[in-house]
């Protein structure tokens, strides 16, 4: 009988297998937007602008204080409304680029600021454009401080596209509860669901630690004989 339930249950793995693609890549895409969300809120954040600063605060503050699930349900149901109509995946793709973008804002802007004070003024006082500065002085080490928040926010991702089958995406949440419905089997039916989620979460991990071994070989801190070689590479000064 049990074995019998089994086959049933897997003569719907290629439908598993498609939900789990569809999760990776909606976690994927979703993630990169909101990085780049993050990204430009975290500087305007930062800005003297007082305008940029209310505007980057208004988002962060709505965001994180109302739920993921009601955002997907505005973007989905309510921008057809302004002539905005969007496919289930797209719209389910932006709710949660716009969600986790608003928590990797002070993410980001927390290992902006722990970029030591120090090395900002040597920057300014060698005249190097505020681009240069951002891009070869403060990300490296604002990455390297806040590198495991954001595998944890990829993740988190990952972990929202299950609500994403409230909007008809075929998710593996999404095709769990169909497979369920037709085969009324919910232990196996969720139980497989169960471990593709932990394979990917761990599949995520495990080369998100491998990027941060290549990525990230130098120590954050480095020794005033790196800081020299970095401040004469942006200088242009050959030793």
């Amino acid at each position: 009988m049990l074995e019998y339930q089994w086959r049933t249950v897997l003569a719907y793995w290629p439908d598993y297998l498609h939900a789990a693609v569809l999760a990776l890549q909606i976690t994927l895409v979703g993630f990169l937007l909101a990085f780049v969300i993050a990204s430009v809120a975290a500087l305007a954040r930062n800005s003297a602008s007082m305008i940029l600063r209310g505007v980057a605060t208004c988002y962060v503050e709505a965001i994180r204080n109302t739920p993921v699930l009601l955002q997907i349900f505005i973007v989905y149901f309510a921008m057809p409304s302004f002539g905005i109509r969007l496919s289930a995946v797209t719209a389910g793709t932006i709710a949660l680029g716009v969600n986790v973008g608003a928590y990797l804002t002070e993410v980001l802007r927390a290992g902006m600021s722990s970029v030591g004070k120090g090395q900002l003024e040597a920057a300014q006082i060698l005249g190097l454009k505020t681009s240069t500065v951002l891009l070869n002085v403060v990300a490296p080490q604002a990455l390297r401080n806040v590198y495991p928040s954001l595998v944890n926010n990829l993740i988190q991702v990952l972990l929202g596209t299950s609500l994403l089958s409230t909007i008809a995406v075929p998710e593996i949440t999404g095709v769990a509860t169909v497979v369920n419905a037709r085969t009324l089997l919910f232990v196996q039916v969720f139980g497989i669901a169960v471990a593709l989620y932990l394979v990917l979460s761990y599949g995520l991990s495990a080369a998100a630690s491998l990027i941060e071994r290549f990525a990230f070989k130098a120590p954050a801190a480095g020794t005033r004989r790196k800081q020299r070689a970095t401040t004469r590479r942006l200088m242009g000064i050959r030793s």
